[in-house]
């Protein structure tokens, strides 16, 4: 057990203390603001406030962890060792830096609470986050200080217990159109190939005569060849399917359709499915409840898990419908078109609510990469050199490593052959 001193226990201060010692570390954790019962602990000790009481390992606090609301700080990068990191902490500190009000206000997404300008589907645009603009998007530097702070821990303290995590491997299947052409009634069949037609796409048109009148799989039909691959390689994974009307931005088989209800329960058999929220259900509680109770009446099974459509993410607000919709884990937490760390982490936490100063009991588990992000870097190689870039770093601190694949994607082979890449992937990072 390590006992951390400090002057005031906060909400901030015990959410980023668990996470960083206890998930990230596995070591466990108790505080105190009493200098008599830190003196008198025999154990691993640490003090985390503005100056030491002894000789003892000392970090120096910044104000983040103690205040309430939300500030514009003027954040200034400098280094640990080669590593990005910043709030300076003074050469008293063994730390130089406060690794704990860091590491909070990435996770906590403490920037997006920030006045900012969202793009064109309400998102916090990548490029105006610190890590990207100061290049350490690629690295998941919670992760990697929380080691860098162990090592010299163990230096001070050889005989404290902790227990040790594994790397860990999760692919996501986003389901927000099934088929490209198959069970979309007549009107929606007749209206697309017209549509088609009158802009000359001829190879989509033959296409879709050939999935429609000739025994033509559909493109982006892969259901089978995924869950063949994913019991051969034993892969833990989770399908995403959209169960929502049709909508401008969601254009997916009709839920009322029996095939694509059948498929749904086919792929429940073999994996996790759990809810891709739909566009139109980003602002309404009414209808994401609506979707997610029918998709549970399809596989007869509680739905738990969530995504929201295009990675639309609107803090506070939007896990606070997801916890009141009875979501307990998040798939959204990641760039669409920017492999990374968003929350600077390769680590699950649980949802800190700035606003109401309370750690929220949804479970966030932020993705790696979405394919999006690899349309137009290259070929097949160049695509696994930069996931492996990825990859690599989540190793180092056995972290966890989340894919987004789409089964779109998958069924295309423009520049890439998608499903041979994916089968890649799984080879090298599912282990």
């Amino acid at each position: 057990m390590l006992l951390i001193y400090t002057h005031k226990i906060t909400p901030r201060f015990t959410y980023i203390m668990k996470q960083v010692f206890t998930r990230i570390l596995g070591i466990e954790v108790s505080f105190t603001t009493k200098v008599e019962d830190f003196i008198k602990h025999t154990g691993p000790k640490i003090t985390y406030t503005k100056q030491p009481l002894q000789n003892e390992f000392f970090v120096r606090s910044n104000d983040l962890l103690f205040e309430q609301g939300i500030n514009d700080f003027n954040i200034k990068i400098s280094e640990w060792e080669g590593v990005p990191c910043f709030f300076a902490a003074g050469e008293r500190s063994t730390i130089p830096f406060d690794i704990f009000s860091a590491s909070f206000y990435l996770i906590s997404r403490y920037e997006e609470y920030l006045p900012h300008v969202k793009d064109l589907h309400g998102r916090f645009p990548p490029k105006e986050s610190l890590a990207y603009r100061h290049v350490f998007l690629q690295s998941p530097v919670v992760d990697i200080w929380a080691y860098k702070l162990l090592e010299v821990l163990k230096d001070r303290f050889p005989e404290m217990e902790r227990k040790s995590r594994s790397y860990s491997y999760t692919s996501v299947i986003d389901v927000n159109t099934s088929h490209a052409f198959a069970h979309r009634g007549f009107v929606r069949t007749i209206s697309g190939l017209f549509y088609d037609l009158g802009f000359l796409r001829l190879g989509r048109v033959a296409e879709r005569i050939k999935v429609l009148i000739y025994p033509k799989k559909d493109p982006y039909d892969n259901f089978a060849f995924l869950i063949e691959l994913h019991k051969k390689c034993v892969v833990k994974s989770l399908f995403f399917f959209q169960f929502a009307t049709y909508s401008t931005y969601d254009k997916n088989v009709s839920p009322n359709s029996n095939k694509f209800r059948f498929l749904i329960k086919y792929i429940a058999d073999y994996s996790k499915v759990a809810l891709a929220a739909s566009y139109s259900s980003f602002n309404n509680f009414n209808l994401l409840k609506k979707e997610k109770k029918r998709l549970s009446g399809v596989i007869n099974r509680p739905i738990d898990t969530c995504r929201m459509r295009y990675n639309r993410c609107n803090l506070p607000d939007t896990y606070r419908t997801l916890i009141e919709a009875g979501f307990s884990d998040d798939y959204t937490m990641g760039y669409t078109h920017e492999p990374g760390f968003r929350a600077g982490t390769c680590t699950p936490f649980y949802f800190y609510d700035m606003n109401l100063e309370i750690q929220q009991p949804i479970r966030i588990h932020p993705f790696t990469f979405h394919d999006y992000a690899f349309t137009n870097v290259g070929g097949k190689d160049t695509i696994l050199q930069r996931m492996d870039v990825l990859y690599q770093e989540i190793k180092k601190v056995n972290g966890s490593l989340v894919s987004v694949f789409s089964n779109e994607l998958l069924g295309t082979q423009h520049k890439v052959d998608w499903k041979a890449l994916y089968t890649e992937v799984l080879d090298k990072y599912n282990s």
